[in-house]
């Protein structure tokens, strides 16, 4: 087995960085799609791969690379345009494809954009194959087929019909969303058509925000990470809740009539008992991450709902929920993996779940969906290059800071997959005691990302 150690280009997330800057470059996306048809043959019959991407400028770049890659290798190629993640790793499946690839970089600004890979089953490849295409790299050129192999391209113009009539049919049957003003943010990203569509044909009267994509404006000031932007928006307009999507709508953060956040924590725990009374969740229970509130975690168990946590990431999340049967998972950042209908993170359809509830029971937002008390929980992110975590200052800082909260709280310190990043998250019942905790962590961090650049120099 090759060690995910070895692994230069993926992150948690499939490749990410600076667009036209490597190694998001036209030149390594044709080699990355070499690479990956290289790995992924099955078989002698023709194969196929689904490119979708979002509303970033530098889609324009990607996309022909990563096909001109593929036609290189004999693959055929599908090109969907502009939708949401979830709908790439649908149509995988849907079109009996070898590989799917959505083309983001998720919340990140617009500079930024990204590779995601998905595997025949919809489900993001593992660290294993990922390692497996980069070794790749210095082979595929050897394997390019011939004149007369080469693969095709071509567009599926009814791609975003196919993914609308999917979500819907997730809403259950016998309901509408009529009478509800709805506001749904959509970060002027790849759900910018589908998500309010889907909304207004169940019924919903629909305020939509942050969707004329111009290629630059993905999340700028709007979305499920700025979702100030949706909570004015639901007080201004008098609507009964609201829906922030991020910019390839894998994630979901949701408002209440009030304007109050919902984040995913919340979001989960309201499907998590609304399922479990239902019969519909599965007897493993939810899956969350290291990042979810205790909050969360005491209140489901205390109502019979077991929680396992996996390391940040969706793709752990999933990866856990798949090894022990599970059919809910997530995070509290709002990547919400509902296993019935989706194989990654689906924030459409986790909002018409959490829809669902309010419309079964007729109760306002604020009271359905606050389902919970968080415990006092602070995350600072800190940006720095290489530094070492489990030395010098750091490490005497965090076990310091860990001998104060002891076993009544948590502290976590990880660096962050998708961009260069210290996350430090501490949370206790001492709200002042959490803050000090993070700002002396936050402080070595820091200090030591100074003092390496600086030695650098």
């Amino acid at each position: 087995m090759v060690k995910s150690t070895t692994r230069k280009l993926f992150g948690t997330d499939g490749i990410r960085g600076t667009a036209n800057r490597e190694p998001m470059t036209a030149d390594t996306a044709l080699k990355v799609a070499m690479a990956a048809g290289c790995v992924l043959r099955r078989g002698d019959h023709r194969h196929l791969a689904v490119i979708g991407k979002d509303t970033r400028l530098s889609g324009y770049l990607i996309e022909p690379a990563l096909t001109a890659g593929f036609i290189a290798m004999g693959v055929d190629v599908v090109l969907v345009g502009p939708l949401p993640t979830p709908a790439i790793a649908m149509l995988t499946r849907s079109l009996r494809a070898d590989l799917g690839v959505m083309i983001s970089a998720s919340h990140n600004p617009y500079e930024d954009n990204g590779i995601k890979l998905f595997g025949p089953d919809g489900f993001k490849l593992s660290d294993e194959i990922e390692a497996q295409i980069e070794a790749a790299f210095g082979r595929a050129a050897d394997e390019r087929a011939t004149s007369k192999g080469l693969g095709r391209a071509k567009r599926l113009d009814d791609a975003a019909g196919r993914y609308i009539e999917f979500v819907k049919n997730t809403f259950p049957k016998g309901l509408r969303l009529d009478g509800l003003k709805v506001v749904v943010d959509c970060a002027n990203g790849a759900a910018y058509k589908a998500a309010p569509t889907v909304l207004w044909e169940l019924g919903a009267e629909v305020v939509p925000v942050a969707v004329s994509p111009d290629g630059l404006n993905i999340n700028r000031n709007c979305g499920a990470t700025a979702p100030v932007t949706m909570q004015e928006a639901v007080v201004a307009h008098g609507a009964d809740l609201g829906i922030a999507l991020d910019g390839d709508a894998d994630r979901l953060i949701m408002a209440d009539e009030r304007g109050r956040m919902l984040d995913g924590d919340q979001l989960m725990a309201l499907i998590a008992l609304n399922w479990h009374r239902n019969g519909r969740l599965a007897a493993p229970g939810v899956v969350a991450t290291v990042m979810s509130n205790l909050g969360f975690e005491r209140h489901l168990t205390g109502r019979g709902v077991a929680v396992m946590r996996a390391q940040v990431g969706d793709r752990y999340v999933v990866e856990t929920m798949r090894r022990i049967g599970s059919n809910l998972g997530g995070e509290q950042s709002g990547h919400i993996i509902l296993g019935e209908y989706s194989t990654t993170g689906d924030g459409l359809i986790a909002a018409l779940q959490v829809l669902a509830g309010i419309v079964e029971t007729g109760a306002p937002a604020s009271q359905v969906c606050n389902v919970f008390e968080p415990v006092p929980q602070l995350l600072r992110n800190v940006r720095v290059n290489g530094v070492d975590l489990h030395k010098g200052a750091i490490k005497n800082a965090i076990q310091a800071a860990e001998r104060r909260l002891g076993a009544q709280g948590r502290l976590l310190v990880r660096k962050s997959g998708t961009e260069p990043l210290v996350r430090i998250m501490a949370e206790g019942e001492d709200q002042a005691l959490v803050a000090e905790i993070v700002e002396s962590v936050a402080v070595a961090v820091a200090a030591a990302g100074h003092a390496e650049e600086s030695a650098a120099e």
